[in-house]
């Protein structure tokens, strides 16, 4: 039986196995997402919270926002 994460990856003719499984992120890649990202987290947590505070206090702790307005969130480009 065919199945799992196995699956989603493909060998080429050369014998090379690619797919649609991402690499894993290192600690320093954590801090470089595009902006598309960044602006679809924040859609993604304002759809979910349940009103402004809570949609305040989570983006301030998934640092998409930041919690002192003189500095930059810590999540940016």
């Amino acid at each position: 039986m065919t199945g799992g994460i196995g699956s989603a990856r493909r060998e080429t003719g050369d014998g090379v196995t690619s797919g649609s499984i991402p690499s894993q992120r290192t600690a320093s890649d954590a801090y470089r997402v595009s902006d598309d990202q960044l602006h679809s987290a924040r859609l993604v947590v304002a759809k979910n919270s349940s009103g402004s505070e809570d949609l305040r206090e989570l983006l301030d702790m998934l640092g998409l926002i930041s919690s002192t307005p003189d500095l930059p969130p810590p999540v940016s480009r």
